[in-house]
């Protein structure tokens, strides 16, 4: 049976760079999650009759808000919901899904790297019929809606088993539990040579995956142990916990810092890699060396013609704006595009569909391509092994050639998490109103060439996205971004980007904060972020 329920708005609901996230207990409000997935059909048309891809993180709260999400599926008329076992689908995976079963679209239960738990985040975002992340158009409308809604539809039925794969039906719709992992699984066996690095790896070869107690262990048990024959216990953390382990699943060299100290080590494993918390992002690191991820976007551009699924060539780079300059310079040897554009991966979706980019990544740890329209961590590690394979070089090597061949771009960002909201937007602001006067200034050796308030204007649907982050760019090539962040869900994240072009390969092995020391000093003294922010230091550097 079908419920209509009345429910009143709230007015928080506007969703950032990828959904809605807030606190568990927000999320626990009457009516609160009904009140935004509700917002979302009632943003749609001609969804009757069609197929809804759910799944999630395995966070806390995961399977409470699938079962919501399935029961209000039914009730607003859609014929078919694919959902993963135990409410289980990284969110490449559930883009593949989408792709693969051409579904009108998916509800995506997640809140990528932050914290899960009781008292910790959660997030719902919408995924279109392309696999990617709701338009900002779309996103608008949701919103919109939220502010208004009187009313949703539930079915009033009992919860779906979810432990068990196969087809039940709610009021005239069917819902199927699906293996998470073996759809993913099989498109990753498509792209890459397996057989060159399962030789890889039974030659000695050994490789370290951190899952964090997050979704994308199974994920790297199946593929990296079983399929490419990897020792048990090459893949660690490897079971998706609802609050993952109590630690923060975001790969970076903070929150993964026994993987860095593990590859460091003097007995080091050849390869390492980690994931986050949905299994979009990654983190990259050989024997002896970090690769940013703004210097992994580079390379694998320059190297994914070694893949099976990428011989034919790429057709464009695309980079979020605060991503570094590395890519471009591989794009402009390869002779194809390069496309900046603002954070956060919907903004790559048309380049994709439209075919002008095959490779995209943000320096946030998320790279990916034309297989899925979400970031994808575990794909990221698989074209890296690929790439060793058909090498025969370590990562240290291949990177240290890479540079020589292009120059390397020195790069960092410091993060400084939950400054107060006022405080971080009268930093933007201030910034702002120095735009017209910083180019021509000179701060030691540093002259400001240009600065602006990035704008994109998309190439394909001509859609004009502002205010998307403040550029102070240097002669010679260095520069300085800043953002607010739009992924966290306490106070404001402020995340200041620091670059440097060396094309000096003697000048290659300099530490990275020493190399960026004097434009990190540049960048308190324009924007005043321990005045304005009372922080002597960021919260987290990468």
């Amino acid at each position: 049976m079908i419920r209509t329920v009345t429910t009143t708005p709230y007015g928080d609901q506007k969703p950032g760079t990828s959904g809605l996230r807030k606190k568990v207990p927000v999320f626990q409000q009457k009516n609160y999650a009904e009140n935004f997935i509700q917002s979302i059909f009632d943003s749609l048309e001609g969804f009757q009759g069609e197929t809804l891809v759910i799944g999630g993180d395995g966070r806390y709260y995961n399977r409470e808000v699938i079962q919501i999400a399935i029961k209000m599926a039914a009730a607003n008329g859609f014929g078919r919901v694919l959902v993963g076992r135990g409410g289980i689908l990284s969110t490449p995976a559930a883009s593949n899904v989408i792709r693969k079963y051409k579904a009108f679209g998916g509800i995506v239960l997640s809140a990528s790297h932050n914290p899960g738990g009781p008292t910790e985040d959660f997030g719902i975002k919408y995924n279109i019929g392309n696999g990617g992340p709701a338009p900002e158009k779309v996103t608008d409308a949701i919103y919109a809606r939220s502010k208004v809604i009187d009313s949703y539809k539930i079915s009033d039925v009992a919860d779906i088993n979810l432990d068990a794969e196969g087809t039940q039906e709610i009021d005239g719709m069917t819902v199927t539990v699906i293996d998470p992992v073996a759809d993913y699984a099989e498109l990753m066996e498509s792209l890459f040579d397996f057989a060159a690095i399962r030789k890889l790896i039974s030659g000695g070869f050994r490789v370290v995956f951190d899952a964090m107690s997050a979704v994308t262990g199974p994920y790297a048990k199946e593929i990296i142990e079983k399929r490419l024959g990897a020792p048990k216990g090459s893949v660690m953390n490897f079971i998706p916990l609802p609050d993952f382990g109590g630690h923060h699943p975001d790969p970076n060299l903070v929150h993964a810092r026994a993987l860095y100290e593990t590859m460091m080590a003097p007995d080091a494993p050849d390869f390492g890699a980690a994931s986050d918390g949905d299994g979009d992002r990654n983190l990259v690191i050989g024997r002896g060396i970090f690769i940013t991820p703004s210097d992994s976007l580079a390379m694998l551009a320059a190297n994914a013609h070694l893949a099976p699924g990428y011989a034919k060539g790429l057709a464009g780079i695309a980079r979020s704006m605060p991503t570094s300059g590395a890519a471009d310079r591989v794009a402009e040897k390869l002779g194809i595009g390069i496309y900046e554009t603002p954070t956060g991966w919907k903004f790559f979706g048309n380049l994709l569909d439209e075919g002008m980019a095959t490779i995209c990544g943000e320096e946030s740890a998320g790279t990916g391509s034309n297989h899925v329209r979400e970031k994808d961590g575990l794909w990221a590690v698989l074209l890296w092994l690929n790439i060793l394979a058909v090498r025969k070089e370590s990562a240290l090597d291949i990177a240290q050639k890479h540079w020589a061949t292009y120059g390397r771009n020195y790069y960092s960002r410091h993060d400084y998490e939950e400054v107060d909201s006022d405080a971080a937007n009268g930093l933007i602001a201030n910034l702002r109103d120095q735009l017209a006067t910083l180019p021509g200034m000179s701060f030691g050796a540093l002259k400001v060439a240009t600065s602006d308030d990035f704008a994109y204007n998309d190439p394909v649907d001509h859609s004009i996205s502002k205010n998307q982050g403040i550029r102070i760019l240097f002669e010679g090539g260095s520069r300085v971004v800043f953002r607010l962040s739009g992924t966290g869900t306490s106070g404001a994240t402020l995340r200041v980007y620091i670059e440097r072009f060396e094309p000096d390969a003697a000048r290659h092995d300099i530490e990275t904060q020493t190399a960026l020391a004097d434009l990190i000093a540049v960048a308190d003294e324009i924007a005043g972020i321990k005045t304005r922010t009372g922080r002597t230091e960021p919260s987290v550097i990468t």
